[in-house]
């Protein structure tokens, strides 16, 4: 299927899972919430949902709100502080959440996950089934990572492969990731003025992952392109569209919806064969131990 028509079929997507990361959600100056982008994307969000679709927002910014109610004017140095951070920041943040979602009439609830929720089977229905009861219930869940208990995370982790986890868990059919550049380039446009934007990818080769690098310039944020191809890969082969764009203006999110031509659209291929069990247990190999993985559940590697 041609660009022009997957786009066009944007519009009929019915769950629809957006991810903000910290970079987009604070002042670069400062390092502090924006709150006029806040309630501009939660208006964007409660809209949407308003036309009938599901909604989820899976958001980064914990650790970041964390640290400026601290006092911190850099990235905290160690993993404890890193964690004290994200106990804070994640309070204040689903508070601020919580009272704008309010203004517009809609309930919202917090769901705080790591990947270990997807490797245990009890878990991981358990997730799904509430992901579920608020879907009908019609409530927008605001996902998170919970870093204050898992370190894997903070170390090895980012909001853009667990927003596409939560796609696949949820059996979402779009994913928009909004991030502080306008999509895939062929290279790091920050470095190189001549790099071009790639509108569309129908396969996520290794031709496109080779492209990606760790280019997060930004002060807050964590999830470079490399994260964001990886998240593509788990989206896509679940059989969701996903398109990264520029957060800068969330009104974006409605104008891809509408199937306007921004950021790079990957393409859905779902794989019959895709186990997220087995590929998030693929990406942590090395990172547990055969003991660790008795003690969650899963016995696949």
């Amino acid at each position: 299927m041609e660009e022009a028509q997957i786009r066009e079929k944007l519009k009929d997507k019915k769950r629809v899972i957006i991810k903000i990361g910290s970079s987009s959600l604070m002042h670069s100056e400062t390092g502090k919430l924006n709150l006029s982008k806040v309630e501009k994307l939660i208006r964007e969000l409660v809209d949407l949902k308003n036309t009938g679709k599901d909604v989820a927002l899976v958001s980064s910014g914990a650790i970041a709100v964390g640290r400026t109610a601290l006092g911190m004017s850099e990235k905290p140095d160690s993993v404890c502080k890193m964690q004290a951070c994200a106990s804070i920041g994640q309070a204040r943040l689903m508070m601020t959440y919580q009272k704008i979602f309010a203004e517009y009439n809609q309930i919202t609830g917090q769901i705080l996950m790591t990947k270990y929720t997807i490797l245990n089977p009890a878990a991981r229905e358990n997730a799904r089934n509430t992901f579920e009861e608020l879907f009908s219930l019609g409530i927008i869940p605001v996902v998170n990572e919970n870093d204050t208990v898992s370190t894997y995370e903070i170390h090895f982790g980012d909001n853009d492969s667990l927003s596409a986890l939560v796609t696949s868990l949820t059996e979402g059919d779009l994913l928009i990731l909004l991030s502080d550049i306008d999509g895939l380039y062929t290279d790091d446009p920050h470095v190189n003025k001549d790099a071009k934007l790639i509108s569309f990818i129908p396969e996520v080769t290794d031709e496109f992952s080779d492209m990606a690098k760790e280019s997060s310039s930004s002060n807050v944020g964590t999830g470079g392109m490399s994260a964001k191809l990886s998240a593509a890969r788990i989206a896509t082969m679940a059989g969701a569209d996903m398109v990264i764009a520029n957060g800068e203006d969330v009104s974006v999110i409605s104008r891809i919806v509408a199937g306007e031509n921004v950021g790079t659209l990957f393409a859905g291929r779902r794989d019959n064969l895709f186990n997220i069990e087995d590929y998030v247990a693929r990406t942590m190999e090395g990172h547990l131990s055969a003991e660790d993985l008795k003690k969650i559940g899963h016995n696949n590697l």
